[in-house]
Order: C-alpha cells, then sequence, then structure tokens
C-alpha cells in the first residue's frame, strides 16, 4: 500500500493521461467541473512559508428567480502530527495548536465561513492501543477545555464557525470519555456537541478501549451560514447514519476522520460522495496525514503481528456536492487547507430533480425496521 511517496490520483492522472481522455476520466470520477476559486496570493505565499498545501474550488448553482444564491465557504484541515507520540503531552497539545492557528489564519484570507478539523486533532490517534496513559491525558472538557478556548477565539477573532473534534472528558457524568465534536459559533460561543454514533472493532481499530457509542443522536446546529451536522469517522460506513442528519435538516455534514490505506482507501472516495447524492446535501470529507510511531507494540488479537504503528493516513480530504460533482483530492502526503465555496441553493434543486426524500417511503422502512430489531423477529423470505 502506498505511503508518502505517492502523492494523489489526480497528480498520476494528469501526469500519465492525454488531455482529452483526462477530462472525460474526470467527469466520471469528479462529475461536472467544479471551478477553482481565486485565492489570494498572500494566502498562497502564507501555505509555502508554512509548508502546506492549499486548494480552493467552488460548485455553482443553477440561477433562481426569487432566491437570492445562498453562498458560503467552508475548510477542511488535514495534518499530521508534528512531533514523536512520545512527546510529553503538553508539549505536543500546544504545537499542534500553533500549527492550526497558522492554517486558520491562511482560512481567514481565503474567506473562509467555518472550518473543520480532523478527528482527535489535537493528539497521536492512540485509540488503536491499550494503554490508557498518557493518552487519556489528552482529554478536555468539550465546554471549557483548552482547545475549545483557543477555537472559541479563533472563531470570535475570523468571524468563523469552527467544528473542533476532540477526545472529550464528561465532567458531568464520573469523567467518562467521548469521542466529540464541539461546534462553535461565528460569535465564539460553544454552539454544541455531537458525539461519535459508531464504534469500529475491525482488527486493530478496536476504538471501545477509550470509548463507547455515542448518546446524543443526530443534532444539526443552525449557523448563520446555514445548517451543518458532524458524522464522525466510522459513522461514514452507515447510510442511516448520514441519512438521520439530512432528516434533520442538515446541508452540510462534516466527516471528520482518521482511516489509513491498508483499511479503507478503497471505500473514501466513494462514501461521502454516495451520501451527498442520496441526501441532497453537500459533505466534506476530512482524513489525517502520515504515520504515528507509538512507544508500545500492541495488537487486538487478529493474527497479525504485534507493532508499533497504526499505518498511513493517506489525507486526501474532498468535499462533495448533492449533484455528485466533488473536488479533486488533498495529497495524500502533506498537510493542507482545502477552501470551498458553496451554494446551498443547489441542495433543493437536486432535491426537486431526484426527489429521493419525496419517494424515500420512510414510514415503510420505519414499519419494517422496528419489526426487524425484535428479539423474535422473522425474515421476510417468501419460499416454494
Amino acid at each position: 500500500m502506498a505511503g508518502a511517496d505517492w502523492q494523489s490520483l489526480e497528480q498520476c492522472l494528469e501526469k500519465y493521461l492525454p488531455l482529452a481522455d483526462l477530462q472525460e476520466v474526470k467527469r466520471i470520477l469528479y462529475g461536472s467541473d467544479t471551478r477553482r476559486l481565486d485565492l489570494p496570493e498572500r494566502a498562497f505565499e502564507a501555505a509555502r512559508q508554512c509548508d502546506f498545501d492549499l486548494q480552493g474550488y467552488a460548485f455553482p448553482a443553477a440561477e433562481e428567480q426569487i432566491r437570492h444564491p445562498r453562498l458560503l465557504r467552508v475548510g477542511l484541515v488535514q495534518h499530521r502530527i508534528p512531533l514523536p507520540a512520545k512527546t510529553p503531552v503538553a508539549e505536543q497539545v500546544s504545537t499542534i495548536h500553533r500549527r492550526i492557528e497558522a492554517i486558520v489564519e491562511v482560512a481567514a484570507m481565503c474567506g473562509v465561513n467555518i472550518i473543520c478539523f480532523q478527528e482527535a486533532w489535537t493528539m497521536p490517534f492512540a485509540f488503536c492501543t491499550r494503554e490508557k496513559l498518557p493518552w487519556t491525558e489528552f482529554a478536555e472538557s468539550a465546554e471549557d477545555g483548552l482547545t475549545t478556548r483557543l477555537c472559541q477565539k479563533l472563531a470570535k477573532k475570523h468571524g468563523m464557525v469552527v467544528i473542533s473534534p476532540i477526545l472529550e472528558r464528561d465532567h458531568d457524568h464520573g469523567d467518562v470519555l467521548w469521542n466529540t465534536a464541539v461546534v462553535i459559533s461565528n460569535s465564539g460561543a460553544v454552539l454544541g456537541k455531537t458525539r461519535k454514533n459508531h464504534i469500529p472493532r475491525v482488527g486493530d481499530f478496536n476504538e471501545s478501549t477509550y470509548y463507547m457509542e455515542g448518546n446524543l443522536g443526530h443534532p444539526v446546529f443552525q449557523t448563520q451560514f446555514g445548517k451543518i451536522a458532524v458524522n464522525i469517522c466510522y459513522g461514514r460506513h452507515h447510510p442511516l447514519n448520514w441519512l438521520m442528519y439530512s432528516i434533520n435538516g442538515a446541508e452540510i455534514i462534516f466527516n471528520p476522520s482518521a482511516t489509513t490505506g491498508n483499511l479503507s482507501e478503497s471505500f473514501w472516495p466513494i462514501e461521502a460522495r454516495n451520501a451527498a447524492i442520496a441526501n441532497h446535501c453537500f459533505t466534506c470529507a476530512i482524513n489525517r496525514v502520515g504515520e504515528e510511531h507509538f512507544p508500545n507494540e500492541f495488537t487486538s488479537g487478529d493474527g497479525r503481528k504485534a507493532h508499533k504503528d497504526f499505518g498511513y493516513f493517506y489525507g486526501s480530504s474532498y468535499v462533495a456536492a448533492p449533484d455528485g460533482s466533488r473536488t479533486p483530492g488533498l495529497p495524500r502526503n502533506r498537510d493542507g487547507l482545502l477552501v470551498t465555496e458553496l451554494d446551498l441553493n443547489l441542495c433543493r434543486q437536486m432535491n426537486d430533480l431526484w426527489s429521493f426524500k419525496m419517494t424515500g417511503r420512510y414510514e415503510m422502512y420505519a414499519r419494517e425496521l422496528a419489526e426487524a430489531v425484535k428479539p423474535n423477529y422473522s425474515p421476510h423470505i417468501v419460499k416454494e
């Protein structure tokens, strides 16, 4: 499986395909063309100085006679953990905070209205290990922890909604841990939080050592710029998870993740895009970058030899639109900021065209699912 030596699918296609073939391949892979955004040169210069990739695209919508365009810009941030995992916790957190502050400054130059960081962005992705210390020391209160206060400062400074996925320490309920995303309004106030609904137990990817399934359901947050939701990582594999955020009114669903090439890379370009099409909304898939090596070997008893790393986090963050189009991905091997301009009118336009929600037959599925979860359920199979 390719690691840091392979930059991206897009670069490979552009390098080897003739232009005419490239255009047809991109039409099939990405749907209609996404226009490149004209971002400020000073933003590109700042990104070069800070050594991260900066890309910008726009999704147009048809002009309407009554509604004005509902334009906003989202920013997706992917980054590697800059220090070795064995570095003291406080030093790791402060270094990552400084890194993210620099990227958010560039996002502000680009006019970003809503920014989302990757899953557990302040720490190494230690949930595949068995040791609780020092990893649980990264956990913070969602309401007033050090990371939330930083994000409040950034939100208020730049007038930007900030989505901050953290390891949450729930002080009100026995100090239990949750995988949580804190949503901070552009006013700087904590708008609310959501928790990871689905917990993977796939080989070494057994996060239930640290936390269990979330208990907050599928909240959607009304912001100044639109209605947003956060479907954390493994939840993207569950179509009903996306559906419930959509039923609750989400126009943009963010999917902050931490996933590696040997586990999921073939799924990655498909799932968020499928969800955007099926739910008439925008989806934003964010993945971290690089390798993280831990001091002690670990195994989940899956037959693999004990090892000290989880695999290569392949980045490739992208945005998908309700018409099936999507942006190219950020690189597999670099920190990056993807800025995408959305016209939320496209959500209703696609709803009117395809009518998935009008033809969804939710009452039929609700009735059959209610039966299927009963202990004495008998599958409806017709036999001779």
